[in-house]
């Protein structure tokens, strides 16, 4: 979708400005709000596409005034609201209502670090081959979704050479909506920088971006 979080190319925004030494958290509730995302997710009622689109979903005024954890924690009360395991009142009083729905499993702290090291694979195999190779000439496609995409606003309708075929993976605008994984062959697709940006683009930039096989048709 075209949310708040697809800011690439957008103007008014200010400049970008790194931290130098950037800690990992600036204040102690973020490591919990880290820890708490983490958990949920390990309630096994939603994957991660499901959860970057509830995100997605916070308002742009609430969003853009947000820190990165608390934008976090907006979309996990909005996950254990929409699969039951609170409601709106206990999130308010931080007090227990209901019995709510029963977790899959539960992520306890002797587990913690296997989990984390395991990790969250996403590759699967495709039911075809891929459709391009690398040095293809391809156009994204043109579209503006109400519902969870990974190709960004800024790359849509633009003609790019894709440099590389990473394999194939879970097809994220279909997972974050229980239509399963439909795993698709992803390339990595680059741009020229007046080709993104227009006129008066720095002739030397290049953009790449890695795009799943549906937003790309030849050029």
């Amino acid at each position: 979708m075209n949310g708040p979080h697809d800011l690439g190319g957008q103007m008014g925004f200010g400049p970008v400005a790194p931290e130098k030494d950037e800690p990992y958290f600036h204040a102690e509730w973020e490591k919990r709000a880290l820890g708490l995302t983490l958990s949920g997710g390990a309630l096994g009622a939603w994957n991660i596409d499901e959860s970057r689109h509830a995100r997605e979903n916070i308002p742009p005024a609430d969003y853009l005034s947000a820190t990165y954890y608390e934008i976090w924690m907006r979309a996990l009360e909005a996950l254990l609201q929409r699969h039951g395991f609170v409601s709106g009142g206990e999130i308010d009083t931080g007090h227990k209502q209901t019995e709510g729905t029963k977790p899959k499993r539960v992520l306890k702290a002797d587990m913690v670090a296997g989990v984390l090291a395991k990790g969250g694979p996403c590759d699967r195999p495709a039911d075809a081959p891929a459709r391009f190779a690398a040095g293809d000439v391809v156009r994204t496609k043109n579209f503006n979704p109400t519902t969870h995409t990974r190709l960004p606003r800024y790359a849509r309708a633009k003609v790019g050479v894709v440099e590389a075929v990473q394999g194939s993976f879970v097809f994220p605008d279909d997972n974050a909506h229980g239509r399963g994984e439909n795993p698709q062959w992803v390339y990595t697709v680059a741009f020229d920088g007046d080709e993104i940006w227009g006129e008066g683009a720095d002739p030397s930039l290049t953009v790449s971006i890695d795009a799943w096989e549906s937003y790309l048709e030849p050029a």
